[in-house]
């Protein structure tokens, strides 16, 4: 079913979704790309998924389905296997006797309707849908599949710990004796090799995968372990075990990322990799000696992630002016600041995939690398070798780079050579620890960089937190004087009120009175009114007037207010911005940013 153009066209411009310039635009960006217009159009933030999605729709003379809070039976959702679901994005949701109506994001996907009508043995009725419907359906595999592994974890679990009572024994026989009986490598090796302890370690990874979880903490206590995702930037409590179980998962846990088995007094890091229906997956593990044994940490990292902007992460208006204005400079430093996990690896990705094109050679020094990119020489940091990220970015350096990323300058050292790349002519994107964009001049003048040399290469400081999305099914509101009054002592709400009429969110004439908020609702699709997480930035230009500032040692809160003078949008500012337009909600803003 291929989409007539013109037709496209048509219905986008006479409904009034997409101006003519942008459209035009976009077959410009789509000729040169190869891509969709549809495509480019989403990914430029033009236009949104589910309306493009019914436009398409309507096109192709076929019905756009909206899954989101429909409850499908579990004999049909199972027609179609949960990995095939989430990797081709497509769900079945309602079943005739001979037919079969699947919702999926692309109907041209001719291989996996043949396939599911092979396995189904049914007439198979393909529908539109978009994303966010395909992710309310796939909450729904994940709730019919949570019993069965806890099934699972709790019988493996039980059979922990009966094999564990000799352990028991053994050490209330010790503590008599003054003495804990520690279990030998050879020992613990088998314990990791054990087969319920491997489908306690399979099933808490394959769950916290589907659950869409960025970390895993599994964390011991007096009388029972503890294992906790982290979702959307939040810990979740996934499941208790009997303390016993511990060592068996801490020892697997081991085994998979290649650290010493026996060594339980010292922290320890390591990694491993998997492959999961087709997707390849990264796992860095840290394990940390505490009171009661040990805990362990694994971050899980998606290589083969893609199909970021700039307009997906958050950033718009002046604040994304700004950023493209920086990419188009041939040296000089960018920088992306904010505590870990508030996505600034994930920015400076998107700003190489801008970056990235034939002409250019671009090198990377990260730790770790998180997504792997076509044309891009990235190298892994290994300080256990010597291969720090100062050596790496010094080596990497005589490879005649245009364009050079450091995934975090941590030190004086690292922080030299990337200022001495820039000032030799190349273009450093780089990462550091700040909790705002005027917060990166102090530190890196603390890392013993020369403020003539800050002022000589830095160029734009992006700061940024994550903040988690409100679903579809989300309560409006409108706040009262009082609250107002006091958003106001946080927010300069009369900068933001002109921030959303320049980007003419709101009308000349609207006023705070009349602007709706949005609350969280639980629905299906979510336990606590949020999916997903968005960015809110504040983007620092060094101006010539803050360059001078800097030369003068003044504080980071007079460049701050001078950068809000210059146009500058802080990051409670954008978080407001963001909640106008009811992608998130105001308590969510004040829950990351602080004054």
């Amino acid at each position: 079913m291929q989409i007539n153009e013109e037709q496209f066209k048509k219905f986008i411009l006479d409904g009034g979704l997409v101006s003519k310039t942008d459209f035009e635009d976009a077959i410009k960006i789509a000729e040169t790309k190869k891509q969709k217009i549809s495509n480019v159009l989403l990914s430029e933030g033009k236009i949104s998924e589910t309306d493009l999605k019914k436009t398409e729709a309507f096109v192709l003379g076929i019905p756009f389905i909206n899954l989101i809070e429909q409850k499908i039976d579990v004999a049909v959702l199972s027609l179609i296997p949960e990995p095939i679901a989430r990797n081709y994005n497509i769900v079945s949701y309602k079943k005739s006797e001979n037919s079969l109506e699947v919702a999926m994001l692309d109907v041209d996907d001719l291989p996996v309707i043949d396939f599911i009508k092979k396995r189904s043995g049914l007439k198979i009725l393909p529908r539109l849908t978009d994303a966010a419907s395909i992710r309310s359906v796939l909450v729904q595999y994940r709730q019919s599949l949570t019993a069965e592994f806890q099934d699972i974890i709790q019988k493996e679990s039980t059979a922990l710990n009966i094999s564990s009572e000799d352990e028991n024994k053994n050490d209330l026989s010790a503590q008599a004796g003054g003495d804990k009986i520690e279990k030998s490598e050879s020992e613990l090796k088998d314990l990791a090799e054990d087969l319920p302890v491997v489908k306690i370690v399979d099933s808490l990874i394959f769950h916290a995968i589907l659950q869409n979880a960025s970390d895993i903490h599994i964390e011991p206590g007096e009388s029972e372990l503890t294992v906790r995702y982290r979702i959307d930037g939040i810990l979740h409590d996934a499941m208790v075990l009997d303390k016993n179980a511990g060592s068996g998962i801490t020892a697997r846990i081991k085994v998979l990322s290649n650290l010493k088995l026996d060594e339980k007094r010292l922290p320890q890091d390591g990694r491993f990799k998997i492959e999961q229906n087709g997707e390849k997956i990264s796992f860095r593990v840290s394990t940390l000696p505490t009171f009661f044994g040990e805990k362990t940490v694994i971050r899980i990292l998606k290589e083969n992630a893609h199909g970021f902007s700039l307009e997906i992460l958050g950033f718009h208006g002046e604040g994304l002016e700004r950023i493209h204005n920086s990419l188009k400079q041939k040296t000089g430093m960018i920088l992306a600041t904010g505590p870990t996990g508030s996505g600034k690896t994930t920015t400076l990705y998107t700003m190489l995939d801008i970056l990235n094109r034939p002409e250019v050679n671009i090198s990377t020094v990260e730790d770790p690398i998180e997504y792997q990119m076509p044309r891009v020489n990235q190298t892994q940091v290994k300080p256990e070798i010597g291969l720090t990220f100062a050596n790496g970015l010094r080596s990497l350096l005589r490879q005649d780079p245009d364009i050079v990323m450091v995934g975090e300058i941590r030190d004086g050292e690292t922080a030299s050579l990337a200022i001495n790349a820039s000032l030799t002519g190349h273009l450093v994107l780089s990462t550091i620890h700040t909790n705002s964009a005027s917060g990166a001049i102090p530190r890196l003048i603390d890392m013993g960089v020369e403020p003539f040399l800050i002022t000589a290469t830095v160029k734009t400081i992006i700061a940024q937190r994550l903040v988690r999305k409100l679903t579809a099914k989300k309560e409006k509101y409108f706040l009262s004087s009082i609250e107002l009054e006091n958003l106001g002592k946080i927010v300069d709400l009369g900068r933001t009120l002109d921030f959303l009429k320049a980007e003419k969110i709101l009308g000349v004439k609207d006023i705070w009175e009349k602007v709706p908020f949005y609350k969280p609702v639980k629905s299906a699709e979510s336990e606590d009114g949020y999916a997903g997480r968005v960015g809110i930035h504040e983007v620092l230009t060094v101006t010539q007037t803050i360059r001078e500032m800097i030369l003068k040692g003044v504080s980071q809160d007079e460049i701050e207010i001078q950068a809000k003078k210059e146009g500058m949008m802080t990051m409670l500012e954008d978080g407001v911005f963001q909640a106008v337009l009811g992608q998130i909600s105001l308590e969510e803003i004040f829950r990351v940013v602080s004054e």
